[in-house]
């Protein structure tokens, strides 16, 4: 019997994986189109990861030719935790005496006050908006301005108005007593500048994916509350809120994240040393040649971020399930 008889075609072949795949439910099927995507995750995401844990179990090369030094296991967690690197970091990693001098509290600070404002003010311009009014697309555009803005541009914006001897900001808050004269290099006042200045550019991403969420809700809802005698305080407890929060918890997270690992920001409109955060701690070990330390502190922060997105996916599912 000649090997091409006995060997299946290449059309045998593809009309059999072909009736294999016809045979899988909606939920196998879904996971069979996920398979490339999550190869490419493991190989741009996952693979860097492992790496950078790998980086931070050993010691700070001496060489800047050489990316690891000797192995010592969690030897710079500990020291990085504990404060004894705040020299070789700029600043120190956690310290609730001077809380605006610590990187895990600053950016705290930053991702919880930030978030929570861009979330309200973006959840009130998507109701603004979400109405049909004259002037709708003008009120559009406006709203969406600020999120065109490179941040380089958006932190000259902020710094020059926070220049005691250009701003023109700077004397009327200083004498109502709000900020210092120098307020970019104040620790707590140059943490408010930062975060005002990411709610005045990223609220309007906040509310576009929130206007998106309203406007994929059915309108016979509202014309059914009405007609109950639901009052409009009510329509948006019972029907809009409800309906929308799964969108906003979506908005939220990927904030969150992005906010988690703010660095550009701060350091056009301030600096690193005057808000320190995660970010900044990884940037300048790293641009100083502390590989292991800067491994070990972007590895706590993607370690953080985790914990946190996770919350976030469970409270999506009890909001989803609700």
């Amino acid at each position: 019997m000649s090997q091409e008889s006995t060997t299946p075609s290449k059309y045998a072949i593809h009309k059999r994986l072909l009736y294999r795949i016809e045979l899988l439910n909606d939920t196998q099927f879904a996971y069979l189109l996920l398979i490339p995507s999550a190869l490419v995750i493991a190989v741009i995401a996952i693979w860097p990861l492992i790496r950078t844990f790998e980086m931070s179990l050993h010691a700070d090369a001496l060489l800047s030719s050489d990316l690891t030094g000797a192995f010592v296991g969690i030897e710079n967690y500990v020291e990085i935790v504990t404060n004894e690197r705040s020299a070789q970091m700029g600043s120190p990693f956690f310290d609730m005496s001077q809380p605006f001098k610590s990187a895990l509290i600053v950016t705290f600070i930053f991702t919880l006050v930030s978030v929570t404002f861009e979330t309200l003010i973006g959840f009130g311009q998507a109701l603004v908006l979400n109405k049909d009014f004259r002037g709708q697309r003008w009120a559009r555009t406006a709203i969406i301005l600020p999120l065109a803005v490179p941040i380089v541009i958006q932190g000259m914006i902020f710094y020059l108005m926070f220049q005691p001897d250009i701003g023109f900001i700077v004397d009327p808050l200083s004498n109502m007593g709000l900020i210092s004269s120098t307020p970019l290099a104040n620790n707590f006042d140059a943490t408010v500048i930062v975060i005002v200045s990411d709610v005045w550019k990223t609220s309007a991403f906040m509310a576009l994916l929130i206007l998106a969420g309203l406007q994929s809700i059915d309108r016979r809802l509202y014309d059914v509350a009405k007609v109950a005698g639901a009052t409009r305080w009510q329509q948006f407890k019972r029907v809009t809120l409800p309906l929308v929060l799964p969108v906003v918890l979506i908005a939220m997270l990927f904030r969150t994240v992005l906010a988690m690992r703010v660095f550009g920001l701060i350091e056009t409109v301030s600096s690193c040393n005057t808000v320190p955060s995660l970010s900044c701690m990884v940037v300048s070990t790293f641009s100083n040649g502390l590989y292991g330390t800067s491994a070990t502190i972007a590895f706590i922060t993607a370690a953080i971020i985790a914990v946190v997105v996770g919350g976030y996916i469970l409270k999506y599912r009890e909001s989803a399930v609700a």
